[in-house]
Order: C-alpha cells, then structure tokens, then sequence
C-alpha cells in the first residue's frame, strides 16, 4: 500500500520530577566509562542541575570532563572544540545536558568522535553520509526541538545553518523533567511551543498518501501544544502544561505524527534556517514569522489539507468554498502565534531584509535544498524569494 512506513524510536524515555539523579546509572546500562557532559549557558550551573548530573555520574564510579558555551544556532567551532577535549581524556560517552542546541551539538561531536579521519562538516555539507556515532544521553531541560528522540542534528558555521539526519545519531536515553523549563523565558517558552507545533504541521501539509490515525494524532497534538501554550503564558508555574509540552516535543519529532504520510514538506525549517543563519534568530521564532506567507503561497496547491487544518484544529466552521476555510485557518493560526507572542512575519521578527538580502536569503536556500524543496508544493529559489519578500511586507 501507499502508507508503507518504518517507525524507529530506540530511545529509552524516563519522564518525571527528579530524573535527572538516574542519569550515572543509565550511562553505565549503555556502557559509558568516561563520559563528556555538554551543556549550554549559566542556568544549567546556577540551577544546580549540573552539580545533580556530576554527582549522579560520580556516584556510580564514572569519570567524566564538562564543556558549556553552547549557544543558540549551534556552532561548529564548539563542537571541534568538544571533539579535542574528548579525544585528549578519552571520553567515550556524550551526556547532552540542555535544550535542541546542546543535544545538536553533542550529536555533532559524536558523529566526529565516531569517525575521527574525517571532518564532520563534511556531514552537513552533504558530501558524505554518517557511517558511526559515539552514543549520547540526554538531560532535557528545554521543550522544543524534540532532539532527544530525532535523528537530526543542526550546526551553523561560516553563514551557513545546515542539518544531517540519520538514525545512528539516536540518543540511547533522554531523562525528562518538566519541571526544569521553569527556568525558561516567556519568550522562550513560546517560541519552544511553536517549534513543537511546526514540528507536527511540517508533517501535516503534505500531498500524497494519508493515514487517518496519523492525521487525529497530528491534530490532537496541535490543539494540546496550542491549548497548553496558552495556559503556560498565564500561568508559568503550572506543572500539568509543561508536562503535555515536553512530552508533546518529543512526539512531534521522533517521526509518529508522519506515520504511513508523505515524507513531510519542510519547505519553512529550511527557510527558518537562512533567517537563523544571517540574522541569528531564535529558530521557534523564525519559523511562525515565515509560515504565514508560506501557507498563503502554496495554499492552493494544497487545499482540502489547509480547509481540514482549518476544521479539526483551529475550529473554524466551515465556509462556502474550501479556500474561504482555509484563509480563515491561517489567520486563526496567525492569531494563535500573536496571542503567545510569537511573530508572524519578518519585521516583527525584528528583522528588516534589504532585496539584495531577500535575494541572498533565497539563493541560499536553494542551493541548500539542491534547487527544491516542499511537499504541500514545491518551492524552488524564485518561490522562496516570493515568500521571503511577502514575509517582509
């Protein structure tokens, strides 16, 4: 049949208050002797956090050497900067303790260590494909980007935002405890939900094969990250919609919301990421400020999808003509990122391309996608300058 599909999530999940102290024992269960703990800024130290994780890995007799630094848009001279600490003690283990950018980074360093004749930039240049990774845990302390279940890894470096996905790069655990994003900004906490969000609805527009399973989870999805977004923006502290969020960010990138569907669009992740790689934007920010020109570029090449979308999730009744619906779902989704504080296109983002920037943004793009990219349609580089330039408006 059509909806033929290989569902793959070897992670092992363990979800509650306080995981974070299992993190030395389930290194061990995986065979990790000396063991490099990669994380982000200040936040993972002042919390404490940190501290837990070294204790927990001191207390089953494990050897380990930290890195921090890892900033957002993740970059490849950290990583080579990890690859030399590994190699110099030996390390055979990478514990990611942090949000989508620590775990990226980590899996870059693991796909180096894996194979130490070669420069991984290599990999997300696409000039060869992954043959080895080391194996890595994960901490999480950020819903968003569901790296702790995904076979993906995104790594900025010389104006260039790019990404490699395979299977190998699978983390062995993930350790998950809502009430670590605590910490986040409000910004950050929003713009966590909207990646989630985009994670599911990249898989949504699609044309092709469809399964209704996958579609009622891909929809019960969306309205419990959107529900939650909005409970979390009045009420912070609230434990029950943190919870729905991180584990709805792990379910919306390790592949069950695209099961048995057409391989997804993307066209917005990879448009998101020349915005992330010229401006340094926040990715879950850069992503709602491009989809709604996105969607109003290629509505029509996919309808019916955009009128259900309409329907199922924003709750929009059904109008006189299916493209009526479907306008109304994009502006109630447009709606929905305005009310978290989520921009909804370019200048609200913060950002203010030139054309000659527009130009670059699309070129760019397309080479990074091999002239082509989209599923909802197709998108080659004069499409992604229309909707960059509509985002701009």
């Amino acid at each position: 049949m059509n909806g033929d599909f290989t569902y793959y999530t070897p992670t092992k999940v363990v979800f509650g208050r306080g995981v974070e102290k299992q993190a030395g024992k389930l290194v061990k269960a995986f065979g990790g002797k000396k063991v490099l703990i990669h994380y982000g800024g200040k936040s993972a130290v002042q919390s404490g956090l940190l501290k837990r994780v070294q204790d927990s890995l001191t207390a089953e007799e494990i050897d380990f050497v930290s890195l921090g630094g890892v900033v957002p848009n993740p970059r490849l001279e950290k990583v080579y900067e990890g690859v030399r600490m590994c190699r110099a003690y030996g390390v055979d283990f990478i514990l990611a303790v942090g949000g989508g950018s620590v775990i990226d980074s980590a899996k870059a360093i693991a796909y180096a260590l894996a194979e130490p004749e070669r420069d991984v930039k290599e990999l997300y240049e696409h000039t060869r494909k992954p043959a080895a990774c080391f194996p890595l845990g994960v901490v999480l302390t950020l819903a968003a980007s569901g790296s702790e279940m995904s076979d993906s890894s995104v790594i900025s470096y010389e104006g260039k935002k790019r990404g490699v996905n395979s299977d190998l790069c699978r983390p062995k655990f993930a350790l998950m405890d809502p009430a670590l994003t605590k910490t986040l900004p409000a910004y950050q906490t929003a713009a966590g939900c909207s990646d989630i969000l985009m994670h599911t609805m990249e898989r949504y527009f699609v044309n092709g094969h469809r399964m209704e399973i996958t579609d009622a989870i891909a929809e019960g999805l969306l309205r419990t990250v959107m529900h939650n977004a909005v409970v979390l923006r009045d009420d912070p502290e609230n434990d029950a919609a943190r919870a729905e969020i991180m584990w709805a960010g792990s379910l919306s990138h390790n592949g069950l919301t695209g099961c048995g569907n057409d391989a997804g669009d993307w066209s917005c992740h990879r448009l998101e990421h020349e915005l992330g790689a010229l401006y340094d934007v926040t990715h879950g920010a850069g992503l709602t400020a491009v989809w709604g020109s996105w969607a109003r570029y290629v509505m029509q090449h996919c309808l019916t999808r955009f009128a259900r979308f309409a329907m199922y999730v924003m709750q929009v009744k059904p109008c006189a003509t299916d493209e009526e619906t479907a306008l109304k779902g994009i502006e109630a989704m447009e709606d929905f990122f305005r009310s978290i504080g989520m921009p909804t296109n370019l200048k609200e983002l913060g950002v203010e391309p030139t054309e000659e920037e527009i130009r670059l943004l699309a070129k760019n793009c397309a080479i990074a996608t091999g002239g082509k990219i989209g599923s909802a349609m197709v998108l080659r580089e004069s499409d992604m300058e229309a909707i960059f330039r509509l985002a701009a408006r």
